[in-house]
């Protein structure tokens, strides 16, 4: 029992090291397996000459909501030669149905503006994303046409996304969101950065290391 409480204190101390810089720097390099996980092979990237960064995300994930906050300014300040995309992770039908919500306001370039909003009636008024009618009901509410994003939700273009996303979950290796991930090489996940702020500080590390490494080439 006792060296089990010794190993919790243990882990206490690192997650407060790596933390304590009230900067958000991490006070020590993270270390693969521990804070990050090096795929392998790593997955192709999108974006020649940038180093890319991918958010794993589902709009009815609590931990993705609570984190939008401190996203959105982290995003903003992200060096020049990185590039932030979301994709919506798939592990089945509902989270699928999510992924194509996503996907439909994007290809009519509505996403980005009702994204908060969308956010916070799905988890403050229960708005069920599950519900065709109710989605397409409360998006007319706020100013998006019902009519483009019904063609767009059911198109070739969504559909071809959508079967991305579930072959990009898989090849990443994602088991939870918010996940991270860098130039096709390091993942980073809520799982073994339980602390929103040393989950963003590690993968601001990563995109380092990505640069360092003339990944980006």
């Amino acid at each position: 029992m006792l060296n089990r409480i010794h190993a919790l204190l243990a882990i206490g101390v690192l997650a407060f090291a790596l933390v304590a810089a009230p900067d958000g720097a991490l006070a020590q390099a993270p270390a693969n397996g521990t804070h990050y996980v090096e795929l392998s092979p790593p997955q192709p990237t999108e974006t020649s000459g940038k180093i890319e960064v991918i958010e794993f995300f589902w709009y009815g994930c609590p931990h993705c909501y609570a984190l939008e906050p401190m996203l959105e300014p982290w995003v903003k300040k992200l060096p020049k030669d990185a590039v932030f995309k979301r994709v919506p992770a798939v592990f089945n039908e509902q989270w699928g149905i999510g992924a194509r919500v996503f996907y439909a306001l994007d290809a009519i370039g509505e996403e980005e503006r009702v994204r908060a909003a969308l956010f916070d009636a799905i988890h403050k008024e229960n708005l069920r994303l599950t519900s065709e009618s109710a989605m397409e009901e409360w998006l007319g509410k706020k100013g998006v046409s019902v009519e483009k994003y019904k063609a767009a939700y059911k198109s070739f273009g969504v559909e071809s996304r959508l079967r991305r996303a579930m072959q990009m979950t898989q090849a990443y290796k994602i088991d939870g969101v918010p996940t991270f991930a860098v130039q096709g090489r390091y993942v980073i996940s809520a799982t073994l950065n339980n602390d929103r702020q040393r989950l963003l500080a590690v993968t601001e590390y990563l995109i380092g290391e990505a640069r360092r490494s003339g990944a980006k080439k």
